[in-house]
């Protein structure tokens, strides 16, 4: 099992080329905070309007079918997942109704459509609350991971690291190390193809020695187990203390004493126009969200 391809999750697609990766990485991680804000204190609807736009953005980019039916399929199984088992949970609300006689010179109430239990049949039983909870549970999950995927998936790790940079500049008047933590960030996010890659070959060497799990029972595998978690922990330390020496060989020692030319940032007309779109964005969160 290949996992940098069977999960590509915060991974950089180089090619192709899209929209999406020509735009500054400043406007793309102010559209992205944007999708990470809206949706607190705001109703379902303008929730399911977020995650319609999140997956037209993706095809209006148009990423590969492979890369990005990995990502959001799994995620939309997970979603739907969680909606289904906190719709038909119950809702937690104690409501007990109490009959009340009316006085005589009071007309009675005219009966309307509203129903408080929308599906009663056993073992189903789902009321408006418990949908309502369903979908913005839901639909969180999938906007929170999935407009950060995409903006990891077609940004690359410079232009995070050059974006970052220069919106932090301002800190650098209270003596922030922002070079030295913008590097870290940096590291990190090169790091995870690494973790994986690492954990792609242990799982390949334990599949060639044809290990019997059955005949070993329950605790022997987990003492094989801890064998495996063990080495994976020893090279990964063993790949930063690499990393480590070749930073400090260049001289990284100190803070803000070196810096680094990640990307050349410049806002062209596509910028702008993504910059404009914000505005009827927020606009309509605002009014109807």
């Amino acid at each position: 099992m290949d996992l940098l391809r069977s999960l590509p999750i915060g991974l950089y697609l180089e090619k192709p080329l899209t929209w999406l990766h020509k735009l500054d990485p400043r406007v793309k991680l102010i559209w992205l905070m944007s999708f990470l804000l809206a949706p607190i204190l705001c109703n379902s609807e303008w929730r399911l309007v977020l995650v319609g736009l999140l997956i037209i953005l993706t095809l209006i980019a148009r990423i590969p079918l492979r890369v990005w039916r990995q990502q959001m399929g799994w995620l939309i199984m997970l979603s739907i997942l969680v909606f289904l088992i906190t719709a038909l949970a119950p809702d937690g609300l104690a409501v007990t109704s109490q009959p009340r006689l009316l006085e005589s010179n009071l007309s009675l109430p005219q009966p309307t459509s509203y129903s408080y239990v929308l599906l009663d049949k056993k073992p189903l039983f789902i009321t408006r609350h418990s949908l309502d909870l369903g979908i913005r549970i839901s639909t969180l999950i999938f906007i929170l991971i999935y407009s950060t995927n995409l903006y990891l998936l077609t940004t690359a790790p410079e232009e995070i690291t050059a974006g970052l940079e220069d919106l932090l500049e301002p800190l650098r008047r209270f003596k922030i190390p922002i070079t030295e933590i913008i590097l870290t960030l940096t590291l990190s996010l090169r790091f995870i193809p690494l973790v994986l890659e690492e954990v792609q070959n242990l799982i390949r060497s334990i599949r060639t020695r044809a290990i019997n799990w059955q005949k070993l029972g329950i605790k022997r595998s987990l003492q094989v187990w801890l064998v495996v978690v063990e080495k994976l922990l020893e090279n990964l330390l063993m790949r930063a203390e690499e990393i480590a020496i070749a930073m400090e060989i260049r001289g990284f020692t100190s803070p803000n004493e070196h810096r680094v030319q990640w990307h050349q940032l410049r806002l062209i007309q596509g910028d702008w126009i993504a910059l404009g779109m914000l505005i009827p964005f927020w606009y309509a969160r605002f009014i109807w969200g």
